[in-house]
């Protein structure tokens, strides 16, 4: 009879650790790169960024849009830049560098005023944007564990502006 409790207990000790595992796997988390333009923390889904330059010169063409910076010439493919904070109506700042992305096969640079790191974030953790009125660019938002507020960066939406 003893024995059979501790067969029983060791039983549902395992069961328990097998809960906990799937439990764990469950957690579902993208990688993001966070940087920060015109006072806000943004997050890139990592899968898009391709590289951060700095210090590379932009050469201006006419009649561009506004937020168009111009184009820079990387490794001889050459890649529009555009300026988040002109897009979002903040105020300028330094250049201090752009992050390149790819965004269904196209590369597009973006000028923001630093990169901060790269993080693991729940899926489950981005919650909608309480407002569509002045977030473009923008598809959801989530609570940091060290509590700052990222806005998840749309690039399906950045490339709708060209």
């Amino acid at each position: 009879l003893m024995e059979q409790n501790v067969v029983l207990e060791t039983q549902e000790a395992l069961d328990a650790l097998a809960a906990e595992d799937e439990a764990q796997e469950e957690v579902l988390t993208d990688k993001y790169l966070l940087f920060h333009s015109g006072g806000l923390l943004f997050g890139i889904p990592a899968d898009h960024v391709m590289e951060i330059i700095t210090n590379h010169t932009i050469t201006k063409l006419p009649l561009l849009p506004y937020y168009v910076r111009g184009i820079i010439n990387l490794r001889g493919q050459i890649l529009p830049i555009v300026d988040i904070r002109r897009l979002l109506d903040h105020p300028q700042g330094e250049d201090t560098c752009m992050i390149i992305l790819t965004i269904y096969d196209t590369l597009v640079g973006i000028v923001v005023d630093s990169v901060q790191r790269m993080l693991d974030v729940r899926q489950d953790s981005i919650t909608p944007v309480p407002t569509r009125n002045d977030q473009k660019l923008v598809s959801g938002m989530c609570s940091l564990p060290d509590g700052q507020t990222m806005l998840r960066f749309d690039c399906d939406t950045l490339l709708d502006q060209f």
